[in-house]
């Protein structure tokens, strides 16, 4: 694909003022566990490995989002099971990401330092499925897959964050529950629940999903982590498979409660220098932004954001710009980024295709800039509310507008004031 140059674009809009700008930091208070790797051990003795006959294998589900020390995590499961006397091996539990292959997916584990020899057990990457069954969810049938490498273990469980969703609200979000669901479902399993979610609600589909795989699978549970506003292991819990759906509901909560979030709830321009798939499953998290974009799914209350110029995509995310039909402008740098193939095929199996789009292509961010303060309409450099982040999940350090300093959140403390410059077409803040 050609974008437009510098020269097809730089006489169409001409140069803005920029506002003044703020270094802030925000440290909230929160709790960060002290020995997680202690409590992952204490914990898994609230799964009933002593059920299961010696030597059996225990597959272990394991995702594709940045968890934080989720290499030390897995690593320290995988030893706790060999130690009992059984044999792990760690299945890819992401859906369609990677591209739907299994070589994607365990590029991505990679990525997270999640590799065999890093946890000392072999990595199962088989896209393979099995249909379980065939149920009605509020009067749509829909077909049960899990991964064939789980089923020819002896006993299943996962481990994963429970967060707020991307794409809905309600009692069960991103946890263990959709994990089993959609993440070992693989991407049949993946493309079928969507359907069903997007048109039965996502809370009924997950729930029904997880009945059926509890009948025909040898389900132990699942290690759910909680994370807080740093981005750190708050809490790390063993839930039993039959505990599942009544213990998350909890455990959500608690991580919407410590969840990084924006200082203000009126933003003219927020602007994100990177998006990727270990940052959020919709490359920002849908729950800062305030932006769903899902069919039949309501975008959140707050924050009200007009636009959104997303700058570039995570190493880490290895081409997947799933999100970036998010934002309302990009740059070149973003463009030459995306892997489309890897891109669609998560698009296409969740059936947000919004997330897919690809927004106005700009060369720079000093162009970038000026199409964006232009688009706003009435821009005046003195009450423009923007918002410069790195990520949507660290939040501990920003830029903001002069506007906003008498508006946001308390906690937040104005380091020293800067200036947007470029260094040929590329931005950077200098102090003042």
């Amino acid at each position: 694909m050609e974008f437009p140059d510098q020269s097809d674009i730089a006489d169409l809009i001409d140069p803005q003022p920029h506002p003044p700008f703020a270094r802030v930091s925000y440290e909230p208070s929160t709790e960060t566990l002290t020995d997680p790797l202690a409590t992952v051990r204490s914990e898994l003795d609230r799964l009933p490995l002593d059920e299961i006959e010696p030597g059996a294998t225990v597959a272990v589900g394991v995702g594709s989002r940045g968890i934080h020390r989720i290499d030390d995590v897995v690593a320290e499961t995988v030893s706790v099971v060999e130690e009992r006397g059984f044999e792990p091996v760690v299945v890819p539990a992401m859906g369609s990401h990677g591209g739907a292959t299994p070589e994607g997916q365990r590029e991505i584990l990679a990525a997270l330092d999640v590799t065999e020899e890093r946890i000392g057990a072999p990595i199962d990457a088989r896209m393979d499925v099995e249909q379980l069954d065939e149920i009605d969810v509020d009067g749509t049938t829909t077909p049960v897959y899990f991964s064939a490498a789980a089923l020819e273990a002896d006993a299943v469980m996962v481990i994963n964050r429970v967060k707020p969703h991307t794409n809905f609200t309600g009692r069960i979000e991103s946890g263990l529950c959709k994990m089993l669901t959609v993440g070992l479902g693989k991407q049949r399993g993946a493309q079928a629940f969507h359907s069903t979610a997007i048109e039965q609600g996502y809370v009924p589909t997950i729930e029904s999903l997880v009945a059926a795989i509890r009948k025909s699978v040898p389900l132990l549970g699942g290690l759910a982590l909680v994370e807080n506003f740093h981005e750190e292991t708050g809490h790390i819990e063993a839930i039993p498979a039959p505990e599942l759906e009544e213990r998350e509901p909890a455990l959500l909560d608690r991580a919407r409660e410590e969840m990084a979030t924006l200082p203000a709830d009126e933003i003219d321009l927020l602007v994100v220098d990177e998006l990727g798939k270990e940052i959020s499953g919709a490359g920002m998290d849908t729950n800062v932004i305030g932006r769903y974009r899902v069919l039949n799914a309501p975008d959140p209350e707050t924050p009200s954001i007009k636009l959104i110029y997303a700058r570039g995509l995570t190493d880490a995310t290895s081409g997947n710009g799933n999100g970036i039909g998010l934002a309302d402008i990009t740059r070149q740098a973003a463009g030459e980024q995306l892997d489309l193939r890897k891109t669609y095929a998560n698009a296409l199996t969740s059936g947000s295709l919004a997330k897919a789009k690809l927004p106005p292509v700009v060369p720079n961010d000093e162009l970038a800039m000026r199409v964006a303060l232009n688009a706003l309409g009435g821009y005046d450099p003195e009450t423009v509310r923007i918002v410069w982040i790195e990520n949507t999940t660290d939040l501990a350090e920003f830029y903001v507008s002069e506007a906003l300093l008498e508006d946001i959140d308390d906690g937040v403390t104005v380091e020293n004031r800067v200036q947007l410059a470029y260094d040929d077409g590329t931005a950077a803040f200098e102090p003042v």
